[in-house]
């Protein structure tokens, strides 16, 4: 059989051509496309691919701290201002840990020369026993009791308090000027100086209530007095005064006179015991307004971060680190060192007069007052 060619015609009427072999097999030309056949089965699930690497870390966050002490801390933990419970020129702070309260008292002020809080955020007013022009507070805790001092009062420049609420006036050993009261707890015994008397410029008590006049080296306006424990020295330091502006004790009863690094006007002394240092602040000098002493005998002048009027220095063991706060300077009133040495500038949270600084460990914070500024003269710091 030859080849052949056939024309067929669909069931639909569609001719199509017919191809034929000599074997017998044909084949149709351009046939219809047929119906869809139906879905093929799902093929099995493929193996889950290998984890992806990790990403690359984050960046520190804006409050990272930075380790060690004074690496950059400060520059990210800026201070904060709290209102204050009135706008009274606060003289000092001090923080009663067995009491769990923050305690200021004031220079000025009706019926609220006082005032305490739980947390440095929050403060309430409280009376004190007089409206004297308080300088000064500490707190005894063998005694259970805070102590103030006053530099104006008839017969009642000392009051105490058990609580922070209630305040009960004391008579002092003498109407002094008193400036600054410490509380040693090696000799029973609270330690008062001021900066005005005659031959009594410091008063002792065991108690807080009976009070002894003592003879200070030399009649200098005495501003501050601290107590190191490891020297068993009782040191002061004045704003006035020719080459004796420090006195030491190591009972609070006969001080002798020792000559500071210059002839500034001291305002206060603090014992770093870490450092093993003596460290005082004036708000007078140039390039000069730090000092410190290993023994409280021979001092060192030390450059301190601006020449602002610094008033105030506490130690804080657990940042390494010494901050010191002035009532002067734009944008510096705070200043920090690692070793009584090397001071940085530091931002306040506000150019006001800051006059005093204290570290509430337990809180982990710094608290400042101030004697000036418009419903934030207190700043805090974490």
């Amino acid at each position: 059989m030859s080849d052949f060619v056939l024309q067929v015609t669909t069931t639909d009427g569609v001719q199509l051509p017919v191809l034929g072999d000599a074997q017998g097999r044909v084949l149709v030309a351009g046939g219809a496309v047929g119906p869809q056949g139906p879905q093929g089965v799902q093929g099995v699930q493929g193996v889950p691919g290998p984890q992806g690497a990790a990403g690359a870390a984050g960046a520190a966050g804006a409050d990272a701290i930075e380790w060690p002490p004074n690496s950059g801390y400060w520059a990210r933990q800026p201070w904060q201002t709290r209102s204050s419970a009135a706008d009274n020129t606060w003289r000092s702070v001090t923080w009663a840990k067995e009491l769990g309260l923050l305690v200021a008292v004031a220079e000025t002020g009706t019926g609220n020369r006082v005032m305490t809080s739980p947390d440095g955020i929050t403060w309430t007013a409280r009376s004190s026993a007089a409206d004297n022009s308080w300088f000064s507070v500490t707190w005894a805790k063998e005694l259970g009791l805070l102590v103030a001092v006053a530099s104006s009062g008839t017969g009642n420049r000392v009051m105490t308090s058990p609580d922070g609420i209630t305040w009960t006036a004391r008579s002092s050993s003498a109407d002094n000027s008193w400036r600054s009261v410490t509380w040693v707890k090696e000799l029973g015994l609270l330690v008062a100086v001021a900066s005005s008397g005659t031959g009594n410029r410091v008063m002792t008590s065991p108690d807080g209530i009976t009070w002894t006049a003592r003879s200070s080296a030399a009649d200098n306006s005495w501003f501050s007095v601290t107590w190191a424990k490891e020297l068993g020295l009782l040191v002061a330091v004045a704003e006035t005064g020719t080459g004796d502006r420090v006195m030491t004790s190591p009972d609070g009863i006969t001080w002798t006179a020792r000559s500071s690094a210059a002839d500034n006007s001291w305002r206060l002394v603090t014992w770093a015991k870490e450092l093993g240092l003596l460290v005082a602040v004036a708000s007078t000098g140039t390039e000069d307004r730090v000092m410190t002493s290993p023994d409280g005998i021979t001092w060192t002048a030390r450059s301190s971060a601006a020449d602002n009027s610094w008033r105030s220095v506490t130690w804080v063991k657990e940042l390494g680190l010494l901050v010191a706060v002035a009532s002067s300077g734009t944008g510096d009133r705070v200043m920090t060192s690692p070793d009584g040495i090397t001071w940085t500038a530091r931002s306040s949270a506000a150019d006001n007069s800051w006059f005093s600084v204290t570290w509430a460990k337990e809180l982990g914070l710094l608290v400042a007052v101030a004697s000036s500024g418009t419903g934030n003269r207190v700043m805090t710091c974490l």
